[in-house]
């Protein structure tokens, strides 16, 4: 399936719904506390998404072998879990925890997505070693992605970061093309592959890629729970997830999920 390159008034749609993305992230962020409920933050970002004339773009998905749909607005996922918690009023936060929140809208037909990691109360110095490292390695991408650069020497770049730092790149889940739909091509990885480097990306003005490093403190392997959606270290380490929605443009690239 071709990659779709965006035009100025599409690419200005898509930060529309990434602004709203942005504003929910910031206010969960600010909120977010020991004893709150993950089910909290998700009525939180389901009012404020509402409010905004929004949809979010992971509520009611269809997970993979027949899992139930998505129940929530947002993924929440503590400590070793590294993506697609699912949002309860039994899930209570803890002092100590790190907790990352990955959240779509779509908007006038285009959609934003994006992730955080955040740090609940005082939390140990490795863990807060993982999310800053897990953040830079999103800020290198975006810092290096341009017109003309391939996909693969930014991987690279990202994955010589965390491993140099002692910790491993998720492989099981990657980046990926993002417009009117919440996943287009192309799959960007945070890491090379053969399969990179057989089809590499040669990043072109105009494309628009959400780029979600997820970054394990042990091994790189994970596992699904029963719930058939939430993803686990398989080690029990903990985990971390940052990610923004960019536009590719001549000089560099615009991120598109920020606040206005």
């Amino acid at each position: 399936m071709a990659i779709k390159l965006r035009s100025r008034r599409e690419i200005e749609l898509i930060r529309n719904a990434g602004s709203i993305v942005a504003d929910v992230l910031s206010k969960l962020q600010e909120i977010s506390k020991p004893g709150l409920t993950t089910g909290y933050l998700n009525s939180i970002a389901s009012q404020m998404t509402a409010e905004a004339g929004a949809e979010a773009l992971f509520k009611g998905v269809r997970g993979p072998y027949g899992t139930s749909p998505f129940p929530g607005a947002i993924c929440t996922s503590i400590n070793e879990q590294v993506v697609h918690g699912i949002p309860s009023e039994s899930v209570v936060l803890r002092d100590g925890d790190i907790l990352s929140i990955d959240f779509g809208t779509k908007l006038a037909g285009y959609c934003g997505d994006a992730a955080i990691t955040i740090c609940i109360g005082e939390i140990p110095q490795h863990k807060r070693r993982l999310v800053e490292v897990t953040r830079r390695a999103l800020e290198i991408a975006i810092e290096k992605a341009s017109a003309g650069t391939k996909w693969s020497t930014i991987a690279a770049q990202m994955q010589n970061f965390v491993e140099s730092a002692g910790f491993s790149i998720v492989k099981e889940f990657v980046g990926h093309g993002i417009g009117t739909r919440m996943h287009e091509e192309p799959k960007v990885p945070n890491f090379v592959s053969e399969e990179l480097l057989a089809n590499d990306i040669v990043l072109t003005e105009g494309m628009v890629l959400a780029v979600e490093p997820m970054v394990n403190a042990g091994t790189a392997d994970v596992q699904t729970l029963k719930d058939g959606w939430t993803v686990v270290t398989k080690d029990g380490k903990c985990s971390a997830h940052f990610e923004h929605t960019i536009a590719i443009t001549k000089n560099g690239c615009e991120v598109l999920t920020i606040k206005k």
